[in-house]
């Protein structure tokens, strides 16, 4: 059997180096992992939010042709669009993704007023793909959100929060939707 009452106080200073040295390298390693699955989470619901906004022009479009006179309708729905398009972060995004909500609620409230409309194949298949869509952001949302949850939790803890911030880990930001927005948009006819 070892006596480690002998150990020379060298070799107990390597291995205290070493254990030190093997923790930072999985926590970062760790954080940085946590950190790209945000940014692939994100991704997924940039993909998302496009979907949705290619989808709008062709449901104003279909719109447009039965209710002409719903202007106003029709601009907040595109300002809508090109806010969500143009948003660079989460924070940005989620102001615009309410915006839209909202912009979409009311174009779906001017369609209820149009029984034929509501019987066209083609606004069935965008109203359709709409609500598919209106589903995978949800998704996306919950995803990207469950992973920073993960990397705050992770930066937070101790004794990682002593280290993260020395290495150049900050808190990312949630994608929250307003509490009007949180309802989800009625696209039933």
């Amino acid at each position: 059997m070892y006596d480690y009452t002998t150990m020379s106080p060298a070799v107990i200073v390597v291995v205290v180096i070493l254990i030190i040295g093997v923790y930072l390298w999985f926590l970062y390693n760790g954080l940085v992992t946590a950190r790209v699955r945000i940014k692939e989470a994100w991704s997924q619901i940039e993909v998302q939010l496009k979907r949705r906004s290619s989808l709008i022009p062709n449901l104003i479009e279909t719109v447009k042709g039965y209710a002409k006179h719903e202007k106003e309708v029709f601009q907040n729905v595109t300002k809508a669009r090109s806010e969500m398009l143009g948003a660079k972060t989460p924070k940005e995004a989620a102001k615009a993704d309410n915006m839209l909500t909202g912009a979409l609620k009311t174009l779906f409230a001017v369609a209820e007023s149009y029984p034929n409309l509501k019987a066209s194949d083609n606004f069935r298949q965008l109203q359709e793909e709409l609500s598919d869509t209106e589903t995978k952001i949800a998704a996306s949302r919950q995803f990207y959100n469950a992973n920073v949850l993960d990397y705050n939790t992770k930066i937070k803890v101790f004794p990682n929060v002593l280290i993260a911030r020395l290495l150049g880990f900050s808190e990312e930001v949630f994608f929250d939707a307003e509490e009007e927005a949180e309802k989800e948009i009625k696209v039933k006819f």
